[in-house]
């Protein structure tokens, strides 16, 4: 129940308007939490191969819709990139 209500609170910080929940910055705000979650499980996990594999997929699926925003609109990268804290 927790994840749901974390998850409707992440879409609300993050989106463009009032209907907004699939826009690239909202896609990319859930993605990182869920990034951040596994990375945790994968601390005390070692050996959970499947759960890394999805945790790359994941990162993957991040950097791709990130380059997509970075060539559509630089505004709207750059101010995700700082929200969230990301590196680049």
């Amino acid at each position: 129940m927790s994840e749901q209500v974390d998850k409707k609170s992440i879409i609300e910080e993050n989106r463009g308007h009032e209907k907004d929940t699939g826009s690239s910055e909202v896609q990319i705000a859930l993605l990182s939490k869920r990034i951040t979650h596994l990375t945790e499980h994968l601390k005390t996990h070692r050996k959970d191969f499947h759960s890394r594999r999805g945790l790359l997929m994941m990162a993957a699926k991040r950097r791709k819709l990130l380059d997509y925003l970075k060539r559509k609109n630089l505004d709207r990268y750059q101010a995700i990139v700082q929200k969230l804290s990301l590196r680049r």
